[in-house]
């Protein structure tokens, strides 16, 4: 399974159902190089070039239920993962 957030497609997916974490990655992990935090507390990664290649979404589940959606904002967009990614998402349990 694969999320879509922006113009990124995440291809590792992953959600941890005791911790409400829901990890996204573009390729291997090991490619994250810099790290930082989004205004809402959400991990964000990215290459040595810069570019956004993960996201850790904290209470992913309590942002379906309460929101409908969880909201990241990064220096360059604000992201929105709306409620359809985010259900299959959090279905997918490959954690």
């Amino acid at each position: 399974m694969s999320v879509t957030i922006g113009d990124t497609e995440f291809d590792r997916v992953s959600y941890d159902a005791d911790a409400d974490v829901l990890y996204l990655h573009v390729g291997d992990p090991e490619t994250a190089s810099n790290f930082d935090a989004s205004s809402e507390g959400h991990a964000l990664r990215y290459d040595n070039r810069g570019r956004l290649v993960g996201i850790t979404i904290l209470n992913a589940r309590w942002h379906l239920e309460e929101d409908g959606e969880a909201v990241i904002t990064t220096p360059e967009a604000r992201l929105v993962v709306g409620p359809d990614e985010l259900s299959q998402a959090i279905a997918s349990r490959a954690a």
